[in-house]
């Protein structure tokens, strides 16, 4: 069994690969981060010297952002998004498993600069000329720059494997306009990673020539520092986003399901996610205001409007709510979670775009705050959200409802807890990175405050751990394709979990919610009549007593079966069968 998991080409075994190695990561980063607390909890130096303090901290921000984070999202990627498009596969399955082998050696490689003498201590950022040998010597920086660009190249290649599967390998009727918000936001991710990964690599391996062969592609004389800023911002910004994007499209997937209505705003939110995209790839000096080398005024506005497409995505998420039927299982708690901590980190973050306010605060621990806000509050909510609700998929077993609440709650606590005291800290002058502080600077009460909720934050684990142990020893199977009985998208139109094909038989796809009007025709027909203008019929057959849509059978055949395959043959019927359309308007509507 190892052997075969070790070498499959399956791209959900490869995308559970992923998803375990990475929370393994996330367990690392977080005791780093629990190390980083307990130093910061009491002024002196408690546990940590102020070498192993920069240590520490480095490889957390590593670990956390480039080996849990951004391999999270190919592992719900790989698992989840063939299925959503009905391909039996992703389009090349040996680059796929080459991608993940990639991304371990080098997490490994990064990881493993631990182990030997002088481990990289110059922040995740890695700003020159501190990152340089003459600065930082020894080994374990050099490990550091190589593994980070060893597994980014593993990412580039993921992303080339994600964008051709999603353009080639779609179903027959699942043009680009049906397919789910997740899957259009793992494509724009996807091109994301393309523009941004490059640079990263690229950038790593001008460093390591400076470190290893004496070059001076980054020397103080030549500019260096400012260059390597440009570089990495030019990487860090979108590598935000791409953290970002496939998570707001596990939301996007959860939220209805648990609304009991469609997503709301479906173009509008493609087109958002299209303009954050876009918009991505122009505010990364935003980071540098404080250099004074940037234009401030276009930054700015470039940084605010990216607030923009932010906001109409929660517009679209809290219309899908209204006025739905909600249940407030465990994913639709994470789902509440995500759209809380991320709307405050949000928030900070367009005081951040402002110059004035970012001079004042630039590395302080407001920064420290709004950064784990925006992230943690994407990232780790949207991530349990998205192993709850499709945990059932992946493994064929429902994980326990009453744990994961604990779960949530604890976490939920915890993280504010920890973080948003950390606002109130920068806001006094506490400077991040810092391994220590004077007791007259009056940052004690509120560092300890943040060290308990760290801890309780990291508690909150341990009922997540139990639960997987405990479904996989006692949970019952799941017999049926959709266990949550409201799923929209294609993958709960299979089994669970799905065979190695994904389809034994695919469900004809005439709208974004192919598994919803599998399970669901009649409420599916209303639905579409609906949401076409059709409500007139609709109350014309129930004001006549006719059996009209809501009755189970499609009424006015000649026009309503034209919605289906009869007068819109040339169109959907170039996917489902052309010749056929006028044959399946018959089927499905004409004989009214």
């Amino acid at each position: 069994m190892v052997v075969s998991w070790l070498t499959t080409t399956d791209h959900k075994k490869i995308g559970h690969l992923y998803l375990i190695t990475s929370f393994v990561f996330f367990l690392l980063g977080g005791v780093l981060a629990l190390a980083i607390r307990a130093e910061l909890a009491r002024p002196g130096l408690q546990l940590l010297t102020n070498e192993q303090y920069n240590q520490a901290f480095t490889l957390h921000g590593t670990v956390m952002l480039l080996l849990f984070a951004t391999p999270t999202f190919a592992g719900f990627a790989n698992a989840i998004m063939p299925l959503q498009i009905g391909s039996p596969d992703v389009a090349f399955p040996r680059l796929n498993m080459l991608s993940y082998w990639l991304f371990l050696f080098g997490g490994l490689i990064v990881v493993g600069s631990l182990l030997v003498s002088g481990a990289a201590d110059f922040g995740w950022t890695s700003y020159t000329p501190l990152s340089r040998r003459e600065h930082s010597p020894g080994t374990g920086a050099d490990m550091w720059v190589l593994g980070l660009a060893l597994g980014g190249f593993g990412t580039i290649l993921g992303a080339v494997n994600f964008i051709t599967t999603i353009i080639c390998l779609r179903a027959p009727g699942m043009t680009m306009f049906r397919m789910p918000i997740f899957t259009w936001n793992v494509l724009l991710t996807s091109v994301l990673v393309l523009i941004a990964f490059p640079v990263l690599a690229a950038a790593l391996l001008a460093l390591a020539s400076d470190r290893v062969f004496g070059s001076h592609v980054f020397s103080a004389e030549n500019g260096g520092p400012l260059l390597w800023q440009h570089l990495f911002w030019f990487f860090g910004h979108p590598e935000v986003y791409i953290l970002a994007l496939p998570f707001f499209g596990v939301v996007t997937e959860i939220i209805p399901v648990f609304s009991r209505k469609p997503v709301f705003g479906y173009i509008g939110l493609i087109g958002a996610t299209l303009a954050i995209t876009g918009l991505s790839v122009a505010v990364w000096a935003h980071h540098m205001f404080a250099t004074g080398a940037v234009l401030l005024p276009f930054f700015a506005f470039m940084s605010f409007l990216i607030a923009v497409p932010t906001g109409v995505k929660f517009f679209n998420w809290i219309g899908t709510m209204w006025k739905g039927s909600l249940s407030f299982e465990t994913p639709m708690l994470w789902a509440l979670g995500f759209m809380t901590t991320f709307l405050f980190g949000g928030l900070t973050g367009v005081l951040l775009a402002s110059p004035p306010l970012d001079f004042h605060v630039h590395d302080s621990y407001f920064v420290v705050a709004h950064f784990h806000y925006v992230l943690f509050g994407t990232i780790v909510f949207a991530m349990f959200g998205g192993f709850f609700f499709w945990w059932p998929k992946m493994t064929g077993t429902m994980l326990d409802e009453r744990l994961g609440k604990i779960q949530f709650w604890t976490l939920f606590t915890g993280f504010h807890a920890t973080f948003l005291v950390q606002h109130w800290l920068g806001a006094e002058g506490m400077p991040r990175r810092y391994a220590d502080y004077l007791a007259a600077d009056g940052f004690t009460l509120l560092n300890t405050v943040s060290t308990i909720g760290a801890f309780l934050l990291g508690l909150s684990t341990l009922p997540f751990l139990y639960n997987v142990w405990r479904t996989a020893k006692y949970g019952p199977r799941v017999e049926i394709d959709d266990p949550w009985g409201y799923g929209r998208s294609l993958e709960w139109a299979t089994s669970c979990p799905p065979p190695r094909h994904n389809f034994l038989t695919l469900p004809r796809i005439r709208s974004e919610s192919p598994a919803f009007d599998l399970h669901h025709p009649e409420t599916a027909a209303a639905d579409q009549a609906e949401h076409t203008g059709r409500r007139d019929l609709l109350d014309a057959e129930e004001g006549t007593g006719g059996t009209g849509l809501r009755a189970g059978r499609p009424a006015d055949g000649g026009q309503d079966g034209g919605q289906d395959g009869g007068q819109d043959g040339g169109q959907d019927g170039g996917q489902d069968g052309g010749q056929d359309g006028g044959r399946d308007g018959g089927r499905d509507g004409g004989r009214g």
